[in-house]
């Protein structure tokens, strides 16, 4: 889909195709490719695989959902890969700062940006 689209790079499931595989296949330039992880190993998986970045989750416990939160010792762990991390599962402005601190590159928070006001959050994130 992302080839058919012409996008810069791709987003991949933790059960997806390695990197790798995107990489052999990807014919225009140098693809981005991100990998949703749920372990520090996840992690160490990916980067040796190839991926540019991970997104590591859920790092919270999520309302409506029943998987296990990994938690901040987990993605600390996570963090010491050698690709950026991002922490995703149950951000929230509260908590944004701890993810940080425990190493991460950045956040990813669906329900943080549209439950709130986009340009509120991207100010108290800074």
């Amino acid at each position: 889909m992302a080839l058919a689209a012409g996008a810069d790079g791709v987003h991949l499931r933790s059960d997806d195709v390695s990197p790798e595989e995107v990489r052999k296949v990807w014919k225009s330039g140098e693809p981005l490719i991100a990998v949703s992880c749920h372990s520090p190993e996840d992690i160490t998986q990916a980067a040796a695989a190839g991926a540019n970045f991970a997104v590591f989750a859920p790092v919270f416990e999520k309302k409506d959902t029943p998987t296990q939160p990994a938690g901040l010792g987990s993605l600390e762990q996570a963090c010491r890969a050698r690709i950026p991390v991002l922490a995703l599962g149950g951000v929230t402005l509260e908590n944004a700062r701890s993810c940080l601190d425990a190493g991460a590159a950045g956040v990813a928070g669906i329900r943080l940006f549209q439950e709130n006001d986009i340009a509120q959050v991207v100010r108290k994130l800074r």
